[in-house]
């Protein structure tokens, strides 16, 4: 609320900002309080690679599921080549009495992210709950 005191004559009109700016404050923190604050995503797993003078261990290579997307469209299992239609019952017959259920994918650097994704899709389709992603650099072991 604003008063003049002086010399002046008549009527002055002067916009009081105070509540304009109150408004505001109460605006600001309501669109706070709607807006999320964490974000929505996939979750990952990224394989860490082993130091370079260890040896592979052959009980876990064995235990490790590995889907490869190639350029050409095919998709492999570890080294065993499948179709995109039985990509889905494979795994499920794979991950039936494993507990763990985390299976990685790889995809060649020519291959679209669609087809990446659509092998994602089919793995948590089929009851995998965690997938990891493996990229050639991680291969390579940097």
């Amino acid at each position: 609320m604003g008063m003049n005191v002086g010399e002046q004559k008549g009527v002055v009109a002067d916009m009081n900002i105070v509540p304009l700016i109150d408004i505001l404050l109460v605006l600001i923190i309501i669109f706070m309080v709607i807006s999320p604050t964490t974000p929505k995503g996939l979750d990952t797993l990224v394989p860490q690679p082993s130091p370079p003078n260890q040896k592979e261990d052959t009980a876990v290579l064995a235990k490790t599921i590995v889907v490869q997307v190639l350029a050409d469209g095919k998709v492999k299992i570890n080294q065993d080549d499948s179709s995109w239609d039985d990509l889905g019952p494979r795994l499920e017959s794979i991950f039936k009495e494993r507990a763990e259920k985390v299976a990685f994918v790889k995809g060649d650097d020519s291959v679209d992210f669609f087809n990446v994704a659509r092998a994602i899709d089919i793995m948590r389709g089929s009851g995998i709950e965690k997938v990891g992603l493996i990229t050639a650099k991680i291969e390579a072991g940097e």
